[in-house]
């Protein structure tokens, strides 16, 4: 889960990328203009930033400045706009910002611009802390085989009953395999029961159905008598 900040001072673009974000597992704090924003990136770092160019005080462009002169600019930061120009994303790039997105945004943009940006922090830590082959294990007394340089997760999902991933690759990829192994675990451990499963993963219901249906898992998963 990432701290991500969004900058926007349109109230249904906040909502709607608050919701994908958080259906993601994030945590999103949100801030309608630069002054907002400067306050929530005093009160606690985000992993990264979504940052609307066209904003009424203070825009995007000048924000981004002010951060980067004053030593702020360590987190990964996405421009967005609907209006902006080629030379204006090529100067927001220039300043320090990783990525454009132009609205009206797709999920999918939203989402890969999203994962590479925090790939950049998430990822070095997982190769520096495995100079040679390493198990990450929920069960200390876990063990896989694996060949030479690779690194794996190893989870327990219950007696007899382990499952492994293989890290390098893409961040989605491996995400989305773990997530899928632990909503069904989830699943199996609750009989089914999506209200269960709700309350023990910390999703509302219907975000936790959504979730479900877009990895592919079983929904009669685990239900008793079947």
């Amino acid at each position: 889960m990432a701290n991500i900040l969004v900058v926007d001072d349109e109230l249904g673009i906040r909502d709607l990328l608050s919701e994908i974000l958080n259906d993601e597992g994030h945590q999103v704090d949100l801030a309608e203009n630069a002054a907002q924003a400067r306050t929530a990136r005093a009160a606690a770092r985000p992993d990264l930033v979504l940052l609307d160019i066209w904003m009424p005080d203070t825009d995007g462009v000048t924000l981004l400045k002010e951060w980067s002169a004053s030593g702020l600019l360590t987190m990964p930061v996405i421009m967005m706009s609907g209006h902006a120009t080629i030379d204006t994303a090529v100067e927001a790039t220039r300043i320090g910002a990783m990525a454009f997105l132009e609205k009206p945004i797709t999920l999918q943009k939203l989402l890969k611009a999203v994962e590479q940006g925090l790939a950049r922090n998430l990822a070095r830590p997982v190769v520096s802390a495995a100079p040679s082959p390493a198990v990450y294990a929920a069960d200390p007394g876990a063990e896989a085989p694996q060949p030479s340089g690779v690194v794996m997760a190893v989870i327990d999902r219950g007696p007899q009953a382990t499952q492994s991933f293989l890290l390098e690759k893409p961040l989605r990829d491996a995400r989305d395999e773990f997530e899928k192994a632990y909503f069904e675990f989830h699943l199996t451990k609750e009989g089914g029961s999506m209200t269960r499963v709700a309350e023990k993963t910390g999703l509302e219901r219907t975000h936790l159905y959504r979730k479900l249906k877009q990895l592919g898992v079983d929904l009669s998963r685990g239900k008793r008598g079947t």
